[in-house]
């Protein structure tokens, strides 16, 4: 039986029997290449000389980030064991201590949360790579992994390197060798154990355990994951969200998207400064148009970072438009369901340090509610920063049902001799207790109107016109 899905789109299956995780690192756990990481990190102990590298690294480290390893790339890893002959060991050592925190931030976003899924599940969770064991184990250490399968390089008397490996290259049918010896020492049987790799070259190892999981794929890899149908998961960014040599639909639609491109409307934006450049965020907008979208992909252009944001199911469900919401990380709410799988997506969106847009109304009041000079918002945004400690971010939307009523199929694009104003205010994190989700919506919503304009706190008696342009057409 195949995992399940859950907020992250995979989940390991839990065997009773003792089992492991065969987790590989380069393009898997960590999003790039190691490296050129653990080459500055044997520059700045002294291993190597200030100014010198490994040959090719640069080129080399630059393909294996864009395409995976290849038999040129990982015969110059091969030969840097004799490069290393004559380096102290525990200098090394050393300096893969230095190297811990800089691999920290090139941890996969998503990687976290299938780490701990792994560790739920019960499995043990072992590093398995081809890069030095002495580079490598304290980072794998930080990380808490249960232990580490690596390269070893031969050590002489003194404590130095040979220049000759110890048992064997760990990539490969070699790295199949190395979990195999492991296992039978820890008395693991494979059937029961999961592995991760982005590489084809891994393919043994992955053909030897009973849940082989291809993570972030090179070409190979996927044409063989596609055949023998295991599983695949990019630990880079959430379900369903594609990619081409790191770039996601977000990076070549972001050009695009700019006021130029809708000529029937005038945008007045200001306040992006407040919006993080990094770390998990939270950015909650009133509802008033189907052109909100259009207003608030403005904001995600000038951010310059890919957004997440939840949207009604039926959004998805449409031909063409619900292609391209899936392509760019949105979140489908279906709200007849009941069902919180929504939240827990955005919630892992966040925990990866993403941003994530959220219209706490939940749908564009109608009738008279339209017109009420206060906010009503829904606690599903007040219990996502209480359960991410994500900051929020408020924005107010004025004037973008002058472009796209609720009675309209679509916006009047005939407007471009008088395009209407469309209002756009970003204000600061707003303080929430994080205690009491209503309070916090409360808050959340009262920040949204203080950035609307004075009218919106005008009571207005709407006319059967106005009325009318608030409903979904008949």
């Amino acid at each position: 039986m195949p995992p399940a899905a859950n907020a992250v789109g995979w989940a390991p299956v839990a065997t009773p029997a003792p089992s492991a995780v065969f987790i590989d690192l380069d393009r898997t756990l960590l999003a790039h290449a190691s490296g050129l990481a653990l080459n500055r990190a044997l520059v700045d102990e002294g291993v190597l000389p200030q100014g010198r590298s490994l040959p090719g690294d640069k080129l080399l480290y630059g393909i294996n980030d864009r395409l995976g390893e290849n038999l040129v790339s990982m015969g110059l890893v091969r030969a840097a064991a004799r490069v290393a002959k004559g380096w102290r060991q525990d200098q090394v050592r050393q300096a893969g201590k230095r190297a811990v925190a800089e691999l920290t931030t090139m941890v996969a976003p998503f990687a976290p949360q299938y780490l701990e899924e792994f560790r739920q599940a019960g499995h043990k969770l072992v590093l398995a790579t081809t890069t030095p064991a002495d580079m490598i184990t304290p980072f794998a250490e930080a990380m808490d992994f249960d232990d580490v399968i690596a390269t070893r390089y031969e050590t002489n008397e003194d404590g130095r390197y040979t220049g000759r490996l110890f048992e064997g290259f760990v990539w490969g049918t070699g790295k199949l060798k190395a979990v195999r010896a492991w296992a039978e020492v820890h008395d693991i049987d494979l059937a029961e154990c999961h592995a991760c790799s982005d590489s084809v070259f891994d393919t043994p190892l992955l053909s030897s355990v009973g849940y082989p999981l291809a993570v972030n794929p090179d070409p190979g890899l996927t044409l063989i994951a596609a055949a023998r149908r295991w599983p695949i998961a990019h630990w880079d960014r959430p379900p369903g969200v594609p990619s081409l040599v790191g770039f996601e639909p977000y990076h070549v639609i972001r050009p695009f998207v700019r006021p130029a491109s809708f000529p029937y409307a005038r945008f007045d934006l200001d306040g992006i400064e407040h919006i993080p450049s990094s770390g998990p965020v939270l950015l909650a907008a009133n509802h008033r148009s189907y052109f909100d979208v259009a207003a608030l992909a403005l904001v995600a252009a000038r951010i310059g970072r890919p957004v997440r944001f939840l949207g009604k199911k039926e959004m998805f469900d449409a031909p063409i438009v619900g292609i391209v919401a899936r392509a760019i990380g949105g979140i489908p709410v279906d709200r007849g369901s009941g069902s919180d799988q929504a939240l827990r997506a955005a919630e892992a969106a966040l925990r990866a340090g993403e941003v994530v847009i959220v219209l706490p109304q939940g749908t564009i009041p109608r009738g008279e509610a339209f017109f009420d000079t206060e906010l009503h918002g829904k606690t599903g945004t007040a219990r996502l920063a209480a359960a991410t400690g994500a900051p929020v971010v408020p924005i107010g939307l004025w004037g973008t049902e002058a472009v796209w009523p609720r009675s309209a199929r679509m916006p009047d694009v005939t407007l471009v001799r008088h395009p209407p104003k469309i209002t756009i205010r970003i204000g600061g994190a707003i303080p929430l207790a994080l205690g009491d989700a209503v309070e916090d919506t409360a808050a959340i919503m009262s920040a949204i109107s203080d950035l609307l304009p004075e009218e919106s706190r005008v009571r207005h008696q709407p006319t059967a016109s106005e009325l009318a342009r608030t409903k979904p057409p008949s």
